[in-house]
């Protein structure tokens, strides 16, 4: 039986990854730092300056949610038949920058 060495003890050198690699690496965390930053004042923004109720805060949570599931499914699903990942990682990075 051949041991191998834990991927947690592998010395990774700056090379390892490449150019494309360090910019989606930017730019989903950037688009992450963005996003978290609205999310938790959006429920207080919806009820105390648009007047919504509640409940509402929770359907439309709930209705994003299953979008997004949804989404992630069949655009894994077209992904893996057309073969090319970098098509829908731009097309995602570009909608989410847009909206």
């Amino acid at each position: 039986m051949v041991k191998s060495t834990p991927y947690w003890r592998l010395k990774m050198s700056k090379s390892t990854l490449t150019p494309t690699v360090r910019a989606l690496g930017w730019v989903s965390l950037c688009t992450d730092f963005a996003s978290k930053m609205v999310y938790p004042i959006t429920p207080i923004f919806l009820t105390s300056v648009l007047g919504a109720p509640v409940w509402s805060v929770g359907v439309i949570e709930g209705i994003a949610e299953s979008v997004a599931s949804l989404l992630k499914l069949y655009s894994g699903w077209l992904s893996d038949r057309v073969g090319q990942r970098k098509p829908f990682a731009v097309a995602g990075y570009g909608l989410g920058a847009l909206s």
